[in-house]
């Protein structure tokens, strides 16, 4: 990180310089650290410029010239998602910061980074990855200004593009570097996106995709087989077949299949998407088409005068590879230069073991698919126990429980599609939705051996699990349930139903209720059987696409009957490239076909009074709330349930001090308000970010609302549900 480190060493240069918009942490939860770490070990000299001043260049040279080039990335979170709420408000701390400061990284990092790069050292090349280059590698909606922006290729002018999990990537472009070739020049490696003015190379064929297909004059189908009269007596030859006789003929037309790995489709250009949101519908759907890369073709965009060539996805790292990423000489500690300053996002994951990536359930408000994929690559046991076994025995602080065993999703360990030929050749969007594959495995026994050897360790006094559990799997295998239930849970444990109605859940790619009552069910039996009072977390969406006023209402009813108030609600923010994003920009479904004329149309909460009505709702319990609440119910012809009965959601009065409070509100204010909850708790387990609940929290929580839900807001830490 520093000329003073470059001398200790004896470097006289670096190889490859990384700037990330995150503090540096070497361990494998952060990325700068993954690919830092794989390039040393691929014999590079890797330098680190982190958080650094993107006012002027000067900070871009604090290690000189980098040999090869400038990776550059904006960190674990896209910089919008991180720096602004759903309400685009600028929030104030930053998960990823030393002491929580906000304000650290620019708006749109990786332009403003590649562009100060460029200043710095005008010769060297520029590669972009993490996150936020694999959520704009093409034209996107971009929420905060509320507008289709270019690729980021395009406005950063970056030389390459790098997207998804990108080890097997960044090792080949260093090494081809190395040999003399600049990446501008690297065309054939999966896994990235270029500029290109060249037309499409020879021998590839191009499938034009770039406008809605519309149904035009439908011409009658010739039957092979028809018979064919007989020609004029007078222009009969002396070989003429006798009347009746089936004759062949040839289709006018035939259908040419050409090889998918020769083949590349055109998108709509970004002008034509940035202009009609149909077809920047259309875009979206045709991009998640082709995200298998066992099939995936070549993507294309007009940008201008130029193209947008996007090479089909990585292919999935084998357990070999996962364990030699997640085997290298990680600190797992932040720099020094830090000092005593806390970094919550570390904080949050120092104790937790990262077991696997990928997540097949394809949620469209989720980020996941677009950046890691659908197929799951695990680890084996061996690395994931040493690697508890190195937390153990190397990182500062460690009490003997680890915080998590977990990944993007809790229980997708070692699961897959049954048959390697149909995961190759799959092209639907979710293997859990609108029900769970018939080719999908759903065996948890790898992942309890898996609990069972972790929890045995000398040393090791609990297991816990606080990545987000797919409960629609767990129900398919009840033993898991059991295990989980009986040893790894701290008291609470988190899901994601997302809603109970079935309208937004249908947009969410989500199961509906009854899957989380059955999961309730064995939750709730096999604490009782292993004698612990536990509970579970619900986290629920506001204001997602699809979403009407009175589904909100119908889930605010749904959390009153069953006893849940929930601390803080996550109201839906339009990532770029989300499926529920193009929903959001277009009012279209991508999920089905995109016409102009058809299709199913979806209504999205879009101004701030009523994204405010939909959070409401979540949080009906708050008396800051009621108003609102009372205004909209009576808009709604639900008037009925305004009142101080246990049936009614909202009281008509209101307290003092609260809202609009006063006269009648003030008067009966002090006989009718509501016990304060005393519970602040995050549903976290200790050491994961939360603390533990106290003795007088948990009965406060029992009288209260039995469950205390604290719903995320998309920080800090990587995203721990599906």
């Amino acid at each position: 990180m520093s000329r003073a480190e470059m001398d200790q060493l004896g470097w006289d240069a670096c190889d490859i310089i990384v700037v990330t918009g995150d503090a540096y942490v070497d361990h494998p939860s952060f990325g700068m650290a993954v690919i830092g770490r794989v390039l040393e070990a691929q014999g590079f000299r890797v330098g680190i410029i982190a958080q650094p001043d993107w006012t002027s260049p000067e900070a871009f040279r604090r290690l000189g010239r980098p040999k090869l080039f400038f990776g550059v990335a904006a960190g674990n979170m896209d910089s919008m998602v991180n720096r602004y709420t759903s309400d685009r408000r600028m929030r104030s701390n930053d998960a990823y910061t030393p002491n929580d400061e906000g304000g650290k990284r620019p708006d749109r990092a990786v332009i403003v980074y590649s562009q100060r790069c460029r200043e710095a050292y005008s010769d060297v090349p520029v590669v972009l990855g993490g996150i936020e280059a694999s959520l704009r590698r093409i034209a996107h909606y971009d929420y905060w200004s509320d507008k289709v922006r270019r690729s980021v290729l395009v406005d950063s002018k970056a030389d390459l593009l790098v997207y998804g999990n990108a080890e097997r990537a960044i090792a080949e472009i260093a090494h081809r570097c190395a040999a003399g070739e600049s990446p501008k020049a690297m065309h054939d490696i999966r896994g990235t996106a270029f500029m290109t003015r060249d037309g499409l190379p020879e021998g590839w064929f191009e499938v034009d995709s770039s406008t809605v297909d519309e149904p035009g004059p439908v011409e009658p189908m010739l039957n092979p087989y028809e018979d064919i009269p007989p020609p004029a007596a007078s222009c009969a030859s002396a070989d003429a077949k006798p009347a009746g006789e089936t004759r062949l003929v040839h289709f006018p037309r035939r259908l040419v299949r050409h090889p998918r790995e020769r083949t590349v489709v055109r998108l709509p250009a970004f002008e034509q998407v940035r202009d009609d949101p149909v077809l920047y519908a259309h875009a979206s759907r045709t991009l998640h088409l082709e995200t298998n890369p066992g099939n995936a073709r070549a993507l294309v965009q007009r940008h201008g005068d130029r193209d947008v060539w996007l090479n089909p996805p990585p292919l999935p790292l084998s357990t070999a590879e996962m364990d030699s990423v997640f085997g290298l000489p990680y600190a797992r500690v932040p720099h020094p230069a830090y000092g005593d300053a806390r970094i919550p996002a570390y904080e949050m994951i120092r104790f937790s073991v990262n077991i696997m990536r990928g997540c097949f359930g394809g949620c469209t408000f989720c980020s996941i698919t677009e950046h890691e994929g659908r197929i799951i690559q695990s680890r084996s046991e061996n690395s994931i126990l040493h690697e508890i076994e190195e937390i153990r025995d190397k990182t500062p602080g460690f009490t003997g429980v680890i915080s998590d065993l977990g990944g993007p999703t809790a229980n997708m360990y070692r699961l897959a599609c049954k048959s390697k030929d149909i995961e190759r050749s799959c092209r639907k969007l979710s293997c859990v939705w609108p029900d769970i594959c018939s080719n999908l495995g759903t065996n948890h026994a790898p992942l309890v051996q898996l609990y069972r050897k972790a929890r045995s360790l000398p040393g090791i006094k609990k297991v816990l699990i606080a990545s987000g559990l797919r409960y629609d799997l767990a129900v398919r295998d009840p033993e898991y349930v059991r295990e989980l239930v009986s040893h790894h849970v701290g008291g609470y444990l988190k899901i994601a139903p997302e809603h109970t109605e079935s309208g937004p859940l249908s947009k969410m790619m989500k199961p509906g209720i009854g899957t989380y009552d059955r999961f309730k069910e064995l939750f709730e039996r096999f604490s009782k059987a292993a004698g612990k009072e536990q509970y579970l977390i619900p986290y629920f969406i506001a204001a997602h696409p699809g979403t009407s006023d009175e589904d909100m209402m119908n889930l605010a009813l749904w959390l009153k009957r069953n006893g849940f108030r929930a601390d803080q609600v996550q109201a839906f923010l339009p990532s770029p490239m989300a499926l529920a994003s193009a929903m959001y920009h277009s009012g279209r479904n991508p999920l089905k076909g995109i016409h102009r004329d058809r299709g199913e149309l979806v209504e999205s909460p879009k101004g701030l009074k009523q994204r405010r009505l939909h959070k409401a709702f979540l949080r009906y319990h708050d008396a800051e709330n009621w108003p609102l609440l009372r205004e909209a119910l009576k808009r709604m012809g639900r008037a009925d349930l305004i009142g101080n009965g246990k049936h009614h959601l909202v009281p008509s009065w209101q307290p003092s001090g609260t809202g609009l409070a006063g006269g009648e509100g003030a008067r009966a204010g002090r006989k009718h308000r509501p016990q304060t909850v005393l519970t602040q708790h995050t549903g976290l387990p200790p050491d994961a970010g939360g603390r533990r609940v106290t003795r007088r929290e948990r009965t406060a929580d029992s009288q209260q609302s039995k469950n205390h839900p604290h719903a995320r807001d998309g920080r800090p830490g990587r995203r721990s549900d599906p």
